[in-house]
């Protein structure tokens, strides 16, 4: 593990050293043996067990497996039922500096005169050799054990991992975040002296004896590394000379993605981000397999920049689950969107939101352009959430062209306290409450008693007016937005018998855009919500009134 909890910190522990094996535990530290052969039975207080799973935890100098260092490491192996059968912990020189104490607790003084790790490196291929290993986030610990070894001298053969982060997808589909500790709360397991690497792979050894358990025993991708783990064959030595810390060479690593240096200038919408949950980003379109990349880009994002360290170790992780440009690419955008989705769900996105989304987009290298299309989906995903359910209008039904989740409305005149009422009502059910008239606006409300521009403009482009009282009438029989289907027409009562109120007519007594519409739907013909009537509608109606 210490993958994602490397980042978020904690307070300075105390030293692990061998005293902290449990009691009954054979195995010494690493910077001693461990077990010399993995088919050796072991008797912990009990009956004779055999090593059937190897599970492993490091705690390193940074996040990157090529350039930085081991400085603990802990195999936890247990039988073939999830028990305990031997511990073993130790620290590593790492020929330079141990990276962030405050985060993994490590000091200098600690390490000065533990082994080098390719010291002890016979002892923790005989730990592992021939068992499938077990580690949260695994890729990310065996990229470090893969690179360690290799630069001991070691031909590594390849490693087949089991990873309880991945397998948390079957075991707890719900959770919304996958850290060791989210997933260990989850499941009922103690998780004591976190970021250090006996404490944390204790937890992940139960938190896979629980898997197991859920299972009745190994699911098929454990069964499959149990295979490849009793196939590969493991060096008995190193065939090269270690390569010193100046040989460990940072060339190779994945060319960072370039992210903007610009940095969001509002705070409120990036605060999200410690609400956003990975479920609502891979329900966007994210690939499932870009979930590492996207808890340390969540990470990165909180502060609303991402420094030069960070944008190594998201290259990094990019290398390690083999993500493509087009991964990269789905999950910024499915990112972006889940924040757009929780910008509009109050109704309204402020300037200062689309600014951030901007901010954000930029940040990510996604096209400005994408931000008014997010904003798009998640305002027609709020639209289809709040139309669903919506009963059919009453029939008769005697007010025009009834009102759709997603119309745009303006007020002028009205009552204040009435009209903050429906303002606020509107705003809930997903009409949106705009400050001025447009060609978008689908009616204006009014009680008559102020004449303005809004009043005016109305008249110029034709749009509907209706009294307040109406409007309620309209909002109790609110109908599903225009893109979720259109409701079968109900019988429309006479024109000519629909006094003003209802919004037949406007103030100056002319019928209507929203009449000649609901009359013409109800006579079959075929019109919009919006837009110019046809002249044939416009003439028929004139007949029948």
């Amino acid at each position: 593990m210490g993958f994602f909890d490397w980042l978020r910190g904690r307070s300075t522990r105390q030293e692990q050293t061998a005293s902290s094996v449990a009691p009954g535990a054979p195995a010494p530290p690493l910077s001693g043996r461990v077990p010399q052969a993995t088919s050796t039975p072991t008797r912990v207080g009990g009956p004779i067990r055999t090593p059937t799973y190897a599970v492993v935890d490091v705690e390193t100098t940074g996040l990157s497996p090529r350039r930085d260092r081991i400085i603990e490491l802990a195999i936890v192996r247990l039988d073939a039922a999830g028990v305990v059968v031997d511990e073993s912990v130790g620290r590593f020189d790492p020929e330079g500096p141990v990276g962030a104490t405050h985060i993994h607790g490590i000091t200098q003084a600690d390490v000065d005169g533990k082994p080098r790790f390719a010291d002890v490196a016979p002892s923790i291929v005989a730990g592992i050799a021939g068992l499938p290993v077990v580690a949260h986030n695994a890729k990310f610990d065996l990229a470090f054990l893969r690179n360690e070894l290799e630069a001991a001298g070691w031909d590594v053969p390849w490693v087949d991992g089991y990873c309880t982060l991945e397998a948390s997808w079957s075991y707890l589909p719900e959770m919304d975040r996958r850290r060791l500790v989210d997933c260990c709360w989850a499941s009922g397991v103690a998780l004591d002296d976190a970021h250090s690497a006996l404490g944390d792979a204790r937890a992940t050894a139960g938190l896979f004896r629980s898997y197991l358990r859920a299972n009745g025993g190994p699911d098929r991708a454990m069964v499959q590394a149990q295979d490849s783990a009793r196939s590969t064959n493991w060096p008995s030595s190193p065939t090269r000379t270690p390569l010193s810390p100046s040989d460990r060479s940072w060339d190779q690593r994945p060319a960072p993605i370039r992210f903007s240096r610009s940095r969001p200038t509002m705070p409120p919408l990036m605060k999200q981000l410690t609400a956003l949950t990975l479920l609502e980003v891979i329900d966007e379109g994210a690939p499932v397999g870009t979930t590492a990349y996207l808890e340390l880009l969540f990470d990165a994002l909180e502060d609303g920049d991402i420094s030069e360290t960070e944008s190594d170790a998201l290259a990094e992780v990019r290398a390690d689950y083999d993500l493509t440009a087009a991964d990269v690419t789905a999950a910024h955008e499915a990112l972006l969107l889940a924040l757009a989705h929780r910008a509009v769900d109050d109704g309204h996105v402020s300037h200062e939101e689309r600014r951030e989304l901007r901010s954000v987009a930029s940040l990510l290298g996604v096209p400005d352009g994408t931000v008014k299309a997010v904003l798009n989906r998640a305002d027609a995903a709020r639209h289809a959430r709040l139309s669903a359910g919506l009963g059919p209008l009453p029939d008769p039904w005697p007010h025009g062209v009834p009102l759709r989740v997603g119309d745009r409305i303006a007020f002028t005149g009205c009552e204040e306290r009435q009209r903050e009422r429906l303002e606020r009502r509107a705003e809930e059910l997903g009409v949106r409450v705009s400050g001025a008239v447009s060609g978008r606006t689908t009616m204006l409300i009014t009680d008559g008693s102020f004449s303005g521009g809004k009043l005016a403009r109305s008249l110029e482009l034709g749009t509907r007016t209706v009294h307040p009282d109406v409007f309620e009438v309209l909002l109790r029989h609110l109908q599903p937005a225009s893109a979720i289907g259109m409701m079968p027409a109900p019988s429309v009562t006479a024109p000519t018998a629909i006094s003003s109120r209802s919004g037949a007519q406007d103030e100056i007594g002319r019928p209507s855009p929203s009449a000649i519409r609901a009359w013409a739907v109800a006579q079959g013909y075929e019109v919009g919500v919006r837009g110019r009537l046809p002249r044939e509608v416009l003439d028929a109606y004139a007949k029948a009134v």
